[in-house]
């Protein structure tokens, strides 16, 4: 478990779920899979999703899109390369984003809660403020990295500000089912719940392409040859994974491994993928 961020200590490493919603609105589970649990960063590929949406693609003269081989709050490759994050993926890079989603909607956290209770058609999810006042409170890593890119004129917001708004989305309560929901635009090719589209074809598949090789923290080869399939993990024990024109999954498990990935979430993940045979490969 994320030990690290105090209110997520006491979660029962015991609890499993899993959910699986098809392209066409089918929804499938098992398990704890309508618990609402911390997305943290799961987050993430939402922000970058968002800004796509918003903005274009400039936010790829920001932040790169290689896999990093650091952990995820590493502040030592930001200074080799002169604070462009590796991937947005990692914390400095999510901070890019948060700090870019700021500036086109002026509400990063509103407009991402907003999207999801819209994209989950859960009226009820919400910010956790008890974890969003924990990970404030022991959040000096990632103000160390958002200040160090400040440094270097890649955040245009006060860095108190993206730091607020980046716990915040980091907080949001989803269940699996949720999270599942969510997250189909990515087996849609970018067309949202409704419909309509929120990305272009090929802006989905970059955002599908940079969960397949960065999703997963320093872990993603071994995620990648494993399940084969694009994901993005958080430390409160999701993982969002998409086969694209088949379906979404997410699966629940609060027991991490060493690099902050579900232990149990990853093996349903793979047996899943070898039991049907569904991979991006």
């Amino acid at each position: 478990m994320a030990d690290y961020i105090p209110a997520l200590a006491g979660v029962d490493i015991g609890r499993f779920g899993m959910a699986v919603v098809d392209v066409d609105g089918g929804v499938y589970g098992v398990g704890d899979w309508e618990q609402p649990f911390s997305v943290q960063s799961i987050s993430k590929a939402f922000s970058l999703a968002l800004v796509l949406a918003e903005g274009g693609d400039r936010i790829w003269d920001r932040v790169g899109t290689e896999p990093s081989g650091n952990p995820f709050n590493s502040l030592v490759q930001l200074e080799y390369e002169n604070g462009i994050p590796r991937n947005p993926f990692i914390n400095a890079g999510a901070l890019v984003v948060t700090d870019r989603l700021q500036s086109l909607t002026g509400d990063a956290s509103t407009t991402m809660l907003e999207f999801l209770r819209a994209e989950s058609g859960n009226p009820d999810v919400s910010f956790d403020p008890a974890v969003a006042a924990s990970e404030t409170e022991h959040g000096d890593r990632n103000a160390a990295l958002a200040h160090f890119m400040a440094s270097y004129g890649n955040l245009d917001n006060p860095v108190s500000t993206v730091l607020e708004h980046y716990f915040w989305q980091c907080s949001i309560e989803m269940s699996c089912r949720d999270l599942a929901l969510a997250s189909g635009f990515l087996a849609r090719h970018g067309l949202r719940a409704d419909g309509t589209r929120l990305l272009p074809r090929r802006e989905a598949k970059q955002v599908n392409a940079v969960m397949l090789t960065c999703g997963t923290y320093d872990a993603a080869g071994d995620f990648a040859y494993r399940v084969g399939l694009p994901g993005k993990s958080g430390v409160g024990g999701g993982i969002v994974a998409v086969i694209p024109g088949r379906c979404t999954l997410c699966v629940w498990s609060p027991g991490l491994d060493a690099r902050g990935n579900s232990v149990a979430g990853v093996a349903a993940l793979d047996h899943f993928t070898t039991l049907t045979g569904w991979s991006v490969f």
